[in-house]
């Protein structure tokens, strides 16, 4: 099954079975609301919204049981879990480089935007080329807040004010998930690609002025490919 399955979808990483979902019920991270989505209370509101939420947004099937909830455990090469991330929406995923630039490992693998001004350089990228600094709100895209670094004070001595800021190079992060519900799914169908805007707002100083606000404009487009909805099935047999 998974042979076929990583044939017709290119996968080239090693994938495991779990017959019986031995290992998901090992690390407690049985999807419980498959069985509700066919139990006597399937007609129950928050049981319905939480089908919605962790199995299907079209219609569940029995043949999911057993399948986790929708996440990922991070190993390091001695095998011991490092941390776990695990979604709201089994639609909407973190991508592996999304969860390893916020463990701070791993490189960019998406070549980046610089942007120069007069008192400053800016080296933008999304983390996947496959899908603040402010986020303009736009459709089809959820923002988290913006995770800023560590500030130092600084004594702004003209003024004889104290005041956070950064002298050294430093990251923002921000998550920005492309909706997974279904009136987005079909505004976006047949689109290869998706333009995110946004800004970067800053305020310079030396030690003896600080420069008017200057607001830079940022710009990523980032690829569209469609959900893989199918699991793997069994091969027919041969009959003799």
């Amino acid at each position: 099954m998974l042979t076929a399955f990583t044939k017709q979808h290119g996968i080239t990483f090693p994938m495991l079975s779990d017959p019986g979902s031995e290992t998901i019920k090992r690390y407690g991270i049985l999807n419980t609301v498959v069985a509700q989505a066919f139990g006597p209370n399937r007609d129950d509101p928050e049981v319905k919204a939480e089908v919605l939420r962790y199995i299907s947004v079209v219609n569940p099937s029995p043949n999911m049981e057993g399948i986790p909830f929708p996440g990922m455990f991070v190993v390091d090469t001695q095998g011991r879990v490092t941390s776990r991330v695990f979604e709201d929406f089994y639609v909407e995923r973190s991508t592996v480089s999304s969860i390893m630039k916020k463990l701070g490992v791993g490189g960019n693998i998406v070549a980046a935007t610089k942007v120069s001004t007069e008192h400053l350089d800016v080296t933008t990228y999304p983390t996947n080329d496959v899908i603040t600094a402010t986020m303009a709100p736009q459709s089809f895209v959820t923002l988290s807040s913006l995770s800023y670094p560590a500030s130092e004070i600084y004594h702004f001595k003209p003024l004889n004010e104290r005041v956070p800021v950064y002298q050294k190079p430093f990251t923002l992060v921000q998550d920005v998930v492309l909706d997974g519900d279904l009136k987005t799914q079909a505004a976006l169908r047949g689109q290869e690609s998706l333009t995110i805007n946004g800004t970067l707002e800053y305020q310079a100083c030396d030690d003896k002025i600080c420069y008017n606000p200057v607001s830079v404009p940022l710009s990523w487009t980032v690829k569209l490919r469609p959900l893989v909805m199918q699991r793997p099935t069994a091969a027919p047999r041969e009959s003799r």
